[in-house]
This record gives structure tokens, sequence and C-alpha cells, in this order.
């Protein structure tokens, strides 16, 4: 049955296909680009296009053109900046390290966007996130793409389930080569347009001078100790390291050392050796259970601590108050606090949460 659908057009390839394939398939499609940040005040890499930015919009309307549907671009540049780039900047200075995919995901992509369907009276939306959804009635699901080294189910673990019911995730079944196949075929204006960076307010990749220029005096040098509190170096600000970094420490040791924990109410950057680094169990916060009610005794689940990670079978321990905690079979390497752990079940997201303290 034919759909109105809002389709969410970053300005790239994989939402330009998104938007080709429905129109394809005989759905009235509309295209919006959410201009999230002022990203135009930095040079980026030429060779990493950002998102949602002017240049964004302007591939996004082209590409609208091409298809002969209707196009909006509409701003949200102080939400983004109030839910995204504040909390970014808050995660690293409280010590953790932050994923703002995650939050944008939660905040406008798939919370903003749907009030826009509301408005413009859209049954659905469509993003070009490589996942899949499935279910239907009272329960619908969110699984991994075909496409292991594409699935991005990862930064999608906090959608709920009346976001999931309205939700079409069309490369879901398709690979990154397939996708460039239909763009190029159809002769989109995206169709060799490079992958865009992961944090697109930072166009130069370096989060160290946007948080020193964004909080001036908040990043500050201090000491870098060992295990037992011994002084052994300092640091430029314990913003500027995440659990597991081993370059740029300054230090000379017999053995590599790595940032092991971060203490930023005191300015001290620990380290330790590889094996300081390895931890089996860690507790999770503001859990959302994406395939059903949280369970009630322990889940066996294959559990990812990052984006890049294969995940590791490991016991998810639910808790009354929303909190989860996860002892892994085998001891993880670099469990960092502020990055997402996402629990599934084969290619089925169970669901996730925000890795403490």
């Amino acid at each position: 049955m034919a759909r109105r659908v809002l389709v969410a057009m970053s300005g790239g390839v994989d939402s330009s296909v998104v938007a080709h394939l429905l129109a394809a398939e005989g759905h009235e499609v509309l295209g919006v680009t959410m201009r999230l940040g002022n990203h135009d005040t930095v040079e980026p890499d030429g060779d990493k296009p950002t998102c949602c930015g002017l240049d964004g919009i302007r591939d996004a309307r082209r590409v609208a053109a091409q298809l002969d549907i209707p196009y909006y671009a509409v701003n949200y540049e102080q939400l983004f900046a109030e839910k995204v780039v504040d909390y970014f900047t808050d995660e690293y200075l409280s010590g953790r390290t932050p994923n703002p995919c995650v939050m944008c995901n939660q905040e406008l992509k798939f919370g903003k966007l749907l009030e826009l369907a509301d408005d413009i009276g859209a049954d659905s939306v469509a993003t070009g996130h490589y996942a899949r959804t499935g279910g239907g009635g009272d329960r619908h699901t969110l699984r991994r793409a075909r496409d292991a080294s594409k699935d991005q189910t990862y930064v999608l673990f906090s959608m709920t389930q009346p976001q999931l019911a309205r939700t079409l995730f069309p490369l879901g079944d398709m690979t990154k080569d397939e996708v460039r196949d239909v763009a190029r075929d159809m002769g989109l204006a995206t169709a060799e347009k490079p992958e865009s960076q992961d944090i697109c307010f930072i166009p130069d990749d370096n989060y160290r001078r946007f948080l020193r220029e964004r909080v001036p005096g908040a990043v500050q040098p201090g000491v870098i100790a060992d295990a037992d509190g011994r002084e052994v170096g300092t640091h430029s600000g314990a913003a500027n390291y995440t659990v597991g970094q081993r370059r740029g420490l300054g230090i000379s040791a017999d053995a590599p050392v790595y940032v092991t924990e971060i203490h930023a109410g005191d300015n001290v950057v620990v380290v330790g050796s590889a094996e300081g680094l390895l931890r089996s169990e860690f507790d999770v916060a503001c859990v959302n259970w994406v395939a059903g009610p949280a369970p009630m005794s322990p889940a066996e689940a294959t559990v990812k601590i990052r984006y890049r990670d294969d995940g590791a079978p490991a016991k998810v321990f639910p808790a009354d108050d929303g909190t989860a905690r996860v002892e892994f079979v085998e001891p993880r390497r670099a469990i960092t606090p502020g990055q997402a752990a996402v629990f599934y079940d084969g290619d089925l997201v169970l669901g996730g949460g925000w890795i403490g303290p």
C-alpha cells in the first residue's frame, strides 16, 4: 500500500537512494534535510564531506529535483546545540567518552523528524541507516543489517516502539556497493560522494580544539598517575584523553602504558599496563529494551561496547531502576564510560544503555 513518506536526506548517497527506491515503489515521497549545526566555520578535510550542513542541503536539493519530489530544509541548530553538542562537551569534561550519533538519533532524527512527519501528514519516515525492522501489531523489532560491515543498529538502540512502527530502513538488505550501483544507474548527483565523517559538527576531526574553543579555560593541565597514585607525568587536560589511549601520553616506560581511568573532578589521568584495561563486569544506565519489556531474569546476549566491535558473549542482569549489570564470559579491553553497550540475540537488538560510571 502506498504511503506518504518523509525521507531524511543528508545529501549523501545512502539517503538519496532511499528517496529513489521509495518513489519507485509508488510512495508519495517528501525529502527533508535537518540543518543541525553550523558546520561551515572550519574547513573540513577535502575527502570528508559533512552532512546536514550547507553542502548537504545543496546535494539533497539536487537529488530531490532529479527525482521530482518536494524538498524542505528545516533548521534545528539550536536544539542540536542543546541536546547533542552540549552533551558531547559535558561528557568529555566529566571524564567520559560521548557518542553523539546515538544522542542525535534519539533527540532529533527519530524525535523531531516524526513530529515533522505529523505536521505534514506523513505516515512514515525513512532514513539511510543500515538496519532492518520486523514484527508488527503490538511489537516491532530492530535487527542488524544484512551488510555486517555497515550495520548501524548500535547507534539506534534507543529507538522506541512507536518510532519503530513508523520508520522505514530501505537499505537494511543492501550492501554499500549495491547502493552505489543503484545511484550510478539512476545518475544521482551523489552517486560518487564520499562517506561523511563521524562527528558532523567538528569538520576537521579535532575535538580537542573544539573543546578549548567552546569552553575556554575548562581544559587545564594536570597529573598523570599510575594505579598506585604515583605521579608519572603531566597531561594537557583530562578531557583530551579517553580510556584505552596509548599515543600522546609523553611517558617514558619499559613497557607500553595506556589510559585506564580518568578522574575529571581531580583532573587526574590514570595509566597502566594493557592488563589494566581488562574488565569483565560493568554497569549500564538508562537501559532501553527495544525488543520488549525488560527480562525477568538474566539474559544471555552478545554485547557490543563500541561501534566497531563484533561483540562478545555476556549475561545481562536487569534492575528495576532502569539500569543493568553486564558480565562478560571473557574479560574485554577498554570498556569506556560514556559509550553505549548494546545487547543482541543473533541479529535481534534486545536493548542497550550507557556504560557507567
